[in-house]
């Protein structure tokens, strides 16, 4: 019988689990050019899908292991999950199209799905509201080291044996992981919920009833639209725009862990403020300065600092953000946990991903259509919050 994990290595176990979505789509951003250039050379620019192919199928994924988790348990779904993840990584190895590249990576997101919602679902069992949200930010902060250093290595495993080679890194990752989460952690669900279609059309019910799951949903697609837009079209920017693509990844690892101040401000000031009153202030600090930076590029103004300072504010107000709206959304729905966390990440994945697919395929070799996107999201995401509030 193993014992219950001290709260440290709690939070590390969980930090590395969640970076299985941070690794996937990072490590994938300085290998984008490569595959542009071997399966799409004619039309580059849809490269940037193999990152919102593995995002669309992780949303598909969440629907599903939610519900099979509440079912039979924590850790089982994890590990079927790494078992699919590993399946899809394979065949993105072995993949010699970009079709079959972005088919197999949605079956990487698929099995990618069970780490991010069951290991919420994980620390739902064990702490709920504003302590919650503490802990959901001291995994954030561990998580950010990931997205530091995963476009350097991806850089690094493309120079010694090309683009391929990630995916068997990817493999490596999901084994450890999967041997530290069986041999140390114990399972963490109570009470089993049956799995039947009247306690999942209850549960759904019960979500769909409640303006707050409903308008923290959107808020949380908004804001999730905007990250996956800024990271599809990240490397874009800085070799089109400040041709700087071979120190892409020295950079984006400089704004990771700058911006990883906004989950340690986040554990600080959550207790005292409340989630509601940091989200809100978060996205109003996204809005003004996407504007800002959007003015600048249309009056001509291209400097490389101004992109760094926005990207690492982007980044860091996300930490003040997405993990207390998991947090605000959960809070009374412990009780179907796994169901609601698949449920609100689902919704707020798939329709991050319609949402930011126009805004990164519109990259015209400048910064501006992606200030704009993200000022409309955040725009729109003020006023679902305040429904919300």
């Amino acid at each position: 019988m193993l014992k219950p994990l001290r709260q440290g290595e709690f939070v590390a176990l969980m930090a590395l689990l969640f970076a299985t979505v941070a690794i996937s789509i990072d490590a994938m951003l300085p290998a984008l050019p490569q595959i542009a250039g071997s399966l799409s050379p004619d039309a580059p620019n849809r490269a940037q899908l193999v990152i919102t192919a593995f995002v669309f199928g992780m949303g598909l994924g969440t629907l599903f292991v939610g519900p099979l988790a509440d079912a039979f348990g924590r850790k089982p779904m994890m590990i079927w999950g790494a078992g699919l993840y590993i399946i899809g990584a394979l065949a993105c190895y072995f993949a010699n199209s970009l079709e079959m590249l972005l088919l197999a990576r949605v079956v990487q997101g698929l099995g990618a799905a069970a780490p991010r919602v069951v290991g919420t679902a994980m620390i739902r069992d064990q702490y709920k509201g504003r302590d919650m949200a503490r802990i959901l930010s001291l995994v954030m902060m561990i998580f950010t080291i990931v997205p530091a250093i995963a476009p350097l290595m991806g850089q690094g495993v493309i120079h010694l044996a090309g683009y391929h080679a990630i995916f068997l890194v990817y493999i490596a990752f999901s084994v450890v992981t999967m041997a530290w989460l069986i041999l140390r952690q114990p399972e963490t669900l109570s009470q089993a919920r049956p799995l039947s279609v009247a306690s999942l059309l209850q549960a759904a019910r019960e979500l769909a009833q409640s303006r707050m799951v409903i308008a923290v949903t959107l808020t949380q697609s908004l804001l999730l639209a905007a990250l996956f837009s800024t990271l599809s079209s990240q490397q874009s920017i800085f070799d089109a725009q400040f041709d700087r693509a071979a120190s892409f990844p020295m950079w984006f690892g400089v704004i990771a862990l700058a911006s990883a101040l906004g989950s340690v401000v986040n554990a600080k000031v959550v207790m005292r403020l409340g989630m509601a009153r940091v989200v809100t202030a978060a996205i109003a600090g996204m809005l003004i300065l996407s504007i800002f930076a959007a003015m600048a590029n249309l009056a001509g103004i291209f400097a490389f600092p101004l992109h760094m300072l926005w990207s690492i504010a982007m980044f860091s107000l996300m930490g003040l953000s997405m993990g207390n709206l998991n947090a605000m959304a959960m809070e009374k729905v412990g009780h179907i946990a796994g169901m609601a966390s698949s449920m609100i990440t689902a919704i707020s994945t798939v329709i991050s991903v319609v949402l930011a697919i126009p805004v990164g395929l519109a990259f015209n070799g400048t910064a501006l259509p992606l200030y704009l996107g993200v000022a409309g999201f955040m725009a729109l995401a003020s006023v679902t919050l305040r429904i919300a509030r």
